[in-house]
């Protein structure tokens, strides 16, 4: 059973390693969650990781199995029209437990997480457009395409497109009260 806490700052090489692990590079390739074709380079870093850790208006909700870090999540309270939304993003498994629910059960952990806690009205998060698989599993979990886009950021410091034009689209799911 996958155990949650709210990450502390001792966590955050950990939660970057995973991260990476699961986003990119070979070791994301045992995994469906991969970015490895599309992206070279780091999907994070530590100190990105510490920053997020330490902000108020911010968390990273880790799962724990055998007492070690086997899932993420990072949940960013945003403002949208007057009311609290949640942004998520960061949101990784270990590859090799992949497929087993604990992606689908740290995402229920992070809206129950922030529905109490910030009373958002919803969330919303980015995803590459060509990640249909992806993209299917949110819909799955309830979030719809918002039919907004952006551009894939630039960060040649961290990540390297080994494609062109990369573009995200906004995921929602709003909350029925």
């Amino acid at each position: 059973m996958l155990n949650f806490y709210k990450a502390e700052l001792s966590d955050a090489q950990a939660i970057a390693n995973l991260i990476n692990s699961a986003y990119r590079g070979e070791s994301s390739r045992a995994g469906w969650t991969t970015e490895a074709d599309i992206l070279d380079g780091l999907r994070t870093t530590t100190q990105e990781v510490a920053g997020i850790i330490q902000r108020d208006d911010a968390f990273i909700l880790v799962g724990v199995l055998n007492d070690q870090i086997i899932a993420t999540i990072c949940c960013e309270r945003q403002d949208a029209y007057g009311k609290n939304i949640a942004h998520l993003s960061m949101i990784a498994v270990k590859p090799t437990l992949q497929s087993k629910g604990y992606g689908t059960t740290m995402l229920q952990a992070a809206e129950a997480m922030t529905l109490r806690e910030w009373r958002v009205v919803g969330f919303h998060m980015a995803v590459i457009t060509m990640r249909e698989e992806l993209i299917a599993f949110y819909e799955r979990l309830g979030y719809s395409r918002s039919g907004e886009f952006k551009n894939f950021p630039e960060n040649a410091t961290l990540w390297q497109p080994k494609v062109p034009d990369l573009t995200l689209e906004y995921l929602v799911k709003i909350i029925k009260r």
